[in-house]
């Protein structure tokens, strides 16, 4: 295992949903606090910072170029050259209480993404690149981080608050779910999971906030390793570089009370392993 690496001190109240874009060779992450967006190119340390406007919950790339996002007014389409959002439709805008927050792109195309704010009534939805909206799941307290298996039988889905990630049958071809079921029950642990991805080995990374560690489970839900960190507050996480062999760490300082915040220097970075595993190639929404 590569030693942790601090690659871009951002100090992101609330640091997410990491992206590796393998075209750009860049990675994207959101400060959803800060209602903006980091861009890095990682070769050669260039940074952009783009603002939106919006709590941003969660950022995907599309096929044809430019951004969709996921926010606190719904779905949206972002053109980072025109620093233009274009809101396409916000399913729960009879809640003003609720705001997206995690989500991810399916191997077809359709970008997932669940909500929070309305106490273990919030849901899951999908929007299909034709920009319906599509309910598919609900009853959770904090949708979070998720990911399919290689084979994309198997669809996971974390609800932090109770300390659980699930997992369903999935169909790639219709984009339905079925049979949720336990698969990781962190409950009484320190820490609750949070963001989470898939390696290529079809094992599950899941970021543990306030627990300062991130954790990889084998496709049984067998913990197989924990490794700590430099943070307490861990977010979410991303495979990248050239042959996506770097695991790229958010992290938060949105905990800490502002004034004492300069006391944690290394929360709210970006930090690298390299060496871990190997990652699947993000997939784009095709709408």
């Amino acid at each position: 295992m590569g030693e942790i690496e601090l690659v871009f001190a951002a100090h992101d109240v609330l640091g997410e949903g990491p992206r590796w874009h393998p075209q750009e060779q860049c990675l994207y992450w959101v400060d959803i606090e800060e209602k903006r967006y980091h861009r890095l190119h990682v070769a050669t340390n260039t940074h952009q910072i783009f603002n939106v406007g919006e709590l941003i919950g969660v950022l995907a790339f599309r096929s044809r170029g430019g951004l969709v996002m996921a926010s606190e007014r719904g779905f949206s389409f972002f053109d980072p050259e025109m620093q233009k959002l274009e809101h396409i439709g916000d399913p729960e805008s009879h809640k003003p209480e609720t705001q997206f927050n995690d989500g991810a792109v399916d191997r077809l195309g359709r970008f997932w993404a669940g909500t929070l704010g309305d106490p273990f009534k919030n849901s899951l939805y999908r929007l299909d690149p034709d920009l319906s909206i599509h309910l598919m799941d609900t009853g959770f307290d904090i949708s979070n981080g998720m990911g399919w298996s290689p084979d994309n039988r198997v669809m996971y889905l974390t609800d932090s608050t109770p300390g659980m990630i699930y997992a369903y049958d999935y169909d790639l071809a219709t984009g339905s779910i079925t049979n949720r079921r336990e698969f990781v029950n962190r409950s009484g642990q320190p820490g609750v999971p949070d963001g989470l991805t898939v390696d290529a080995e079809g094992f599950i990374w899941s970021a543990v906030w306030d627990g300062g560690c991130i954790e990889r489970y084998d496709p049984d839900g067998k913990l197989e390793r924990r490794i700590n960190l430099p943070v307490q507050y861990p977010t979410s996480m991303a495979f990248g570089g050239q042959d996506l062999d770097e695991l790229y760490i958010t992290s938060a300082l949105y905990e800490f009370p502002k004034e004492e915040r300069h006391r944690y220097p290394l929360d709210g970075g970006l930090f690298c392993i390299k060496g871990l595993a190997k990652g699947i190639e993000v997939s784009m929404f095709a709408g």
